[in-house]
């Protein structure tokens, strides 16, 4: 479960507030490792919703659709990054869709 403000997962939630020393690491460590992409933002945004689809991490997917989403980036796009992996990761990355559309919808 999402909550609806933020779009941050329940645990990512907990993670904030229960350790907020490991979650200012793992931040740290996020914000190095965007500042040394070669990638524009929309294309980062997409590619991280196909691995969050293909390793079936869908509680991470609406926060990561309204960031693609602010970065420019269209519904088709958003559906076609959560599809990318179907032929090499499978079925699997389907579950996602719905997650991503409805949070794209949703603003």
């Amino acid at each position: 479960m999402n909550h609806p403000s933020t779009g941050l997962s329940h645990a990512f939630e907990v993670l904030l507030r229960e350790a907020p020393r490991h979650a200012e690491a793992w931040m740290s460590a996020a914000r190095s490792l965007d500042a040394a992409s070669a990638l524009d933002k929309k294309c980062e945004h997409l590619a991280y919703l196909a691995v969050l689809a293909a390793l079936r991490l869908e509680s991470g997917v609406p926060f990561h659709v309204q960031l693609a989403k602010n970065a420019g980036a269209s519904r088709s796009e958003v559906a076609s990054a959560i599809l990318v992996g179907l032929p090499a990761a499978g079925n699997a990355v389907v579950q996602s869709l719905p997650a991503a559309l409805a949070a794209y919808d949703a603003s």
